[in-house]
């Protein structure tokens, strides 16, 4: 599989741990990560012309693919 961008631990290298033991022991946080993974992967797929979609709905799961990152970073506070 290709590299894609964005992933949490390139996103906050400093809090890896925290993140996988957050994954482990919060169901909260485990679906936020999962939510974003997935949406991260759409929108990588979107990014190399691989899932073909209009301006508009890129930049839409761009501003959730964001949302996802500030509620994660809350618990990584």
């Amino acid at each position: 599989m290709s590299h894609v961008p964005h992933e949490l631990a390139e996103e906050f290298p400093a809090d890896k741990e925290k993140i996988h033991s957050l994954n482990q022991t919060n169901a909260h946080f485990s679906k936020l990560s999962d939510e974003y993974h997935e949406l991260n992967r759409k929108i990588h797929r979107v990014e190399t012309g691989v899932t073909p979609v209009d301006d508009g709905f890129e930049k839409q799961l761009r501003r959730q693919r964001l949302a996802l990152m500030d509620e994660i970073s809350t618990f990584l506070r």
